[in-house]
């Protein structure tokens, strides 16, 4: 065996591939095994803890296993309907076994919790979170100074207004933003639509993603495309505008629709979300149950432009898009804010940021693109 066919075939094992291509239909790349996005973590549990009642009620994640004294906070702001974190929990474990604690604002009690006030209930929980963090006992301390934020969906707007927001609302100063597939500030219905802050007041030596999938019919780019370019102090060099793409060579899939950052996972039943006695049982069950008919309305119309994009039962399987896309981006946006490493996995344009694994039959997963002239 030559040289050369020795290194593809290590490339190809690397990349969850090897010998499970026989000639038959291509499989998917599996996790790296290091990295940005990768298997390796220095923790081996995530402790989970719900706080707060109502909007302002918030989940918190902290690595253990060992326990550190302390660690960077990250606020995760889910999509619209995903109070329940298990929908984006695996990504949330693969953050906090990094070395993060992870702030997961509710900001919504049902589905009637008005729009206008989703940033300021998000700002509430995660400063609650601070004060908890810092004063109780048994908690990891959060570095404040090494802060980010990331959001998908409507999570993404409400991102982007905390870190422009975040010297008057007391905030710690964001050291990276990530709005994956942000929406909607636009379109009907007008009571499902958020109003974005001024983006300026973003620091600019903050480091900036905004992500779009090429087939994500629910928000489109226009969102995405607005708070790359109405962050108009950060520079070129600190800021990258990716789309991620879709690849249909081998199966599963790789689809690049509005529930690509989906990332189910299961919580210890101890940890499970449970119903909010303050409500009642009757309303609790009337909620739900509208719930459940727009959750199905959603479903039926998942792919249309004038939905609601709603999570709250999406689910989908983890994918290349999650560990050389979404995950791969995150981890490295925030080591190279929070520890001046990794930054080729996240801005630049560079070779390293958009690979995306390689099929079992050698062919390279197709590669994100990333501009900042979007």
């Amino acid at each position: 065996m030559t040289v050369k066919a020795i290194l593809r075939a290590i490339v190809l094992v690397l990349c969850g591939g090897g010998a499970a291509w026989a000639g038959g239909i291509p499989a998917q790349p599996g996790q790296q095994p290091s990295g940005p996005g990768g298997k390796y973590a220095p923790y081996a549990a995530v402790t989970a803890q719900s706080r707060g009642l109502g909007p302002q009620a918030y989940w918190l994640f902290e690595p253990a296993n060992p326990t550190p004294k302390q660690a960077p906070l990250i606020v995760f702001n889910h999509g619209w309907g995903a109070m329940d974190p298990r929908v984006y929990k695996a990504w949330i474990d693969h953050i906090v076994e990094r070395g993060n604690i992870v702030v997961y604002p509710l900001y919504q009690d049902s589905l009637r919790t008005p729009v206008k006030d989703f940033t300021p209930n998000a700002v509430a929980a995660v400063l609650d979170a601070i004060r908890t963090l810092q004063s109780e006992p048994g908690h990891v301390k959060p570095q404040l100074e090494k802060f980010a934020l990331v959001g998908h969906s409507m999570g993404g707007p409400i991102s982007a207004n905390m870190a422009a927001l975040w010297k008057t609302k007391g905030l710690p100063v964001p050291r990276a933003l990530m709005c994956v597939e942000p929406g909607k500030t636009w379109g009907k219905p007008e009571w499902a639509t958020i109003e974005l802050a001024d983006l300026s007041q973003i620091p600019a030596a903050t480091l900036l993603l905004t992500v779009a999938g090429d087939r994500d019919r629910l928000v489109r780019d226009i969102d995405a495309k607005r708070i790359f370019n109405e962050s108009k102090q950060v520079p070129p060099k600190n800021k990258n505008y990716i789309t991620l793409v879709s690849d249909d060579h081998g199966q599963p899939a790789l689809r690049a629709d509005h529930m690509a950052a989906i990332a189910w996972a299961a919580m210890p039943e101890a940890a499970r979300p449970k119903p909010d006695e303050t409500v009642g049982p009757l309303r609790e069950m009337i909620r739900e149950r509208i719930a459940a008919r727009l959750r199905q309305r959603i479903e039926e119309r998942r792919d249309s432009d004038d939905g609601v994009p709603q999570l709250a039962h999406a689910n989908r399987t983890l994918d290349a898009l999650d560990y050389y896309g979404l995950w791969k981006l995150f981890d490295g946006l925030t080591d190279a804010a929070f520890y001046g490493r990794d930054r080729v996995y996240a801005l630049g344009n560079t070779p390293a940021q958009r690979f995306m694994g390689i099929w079992s039959d050698g062919v390279p997963v197709k590669e994100m693109r990333v501009t900042d002239h979007p």
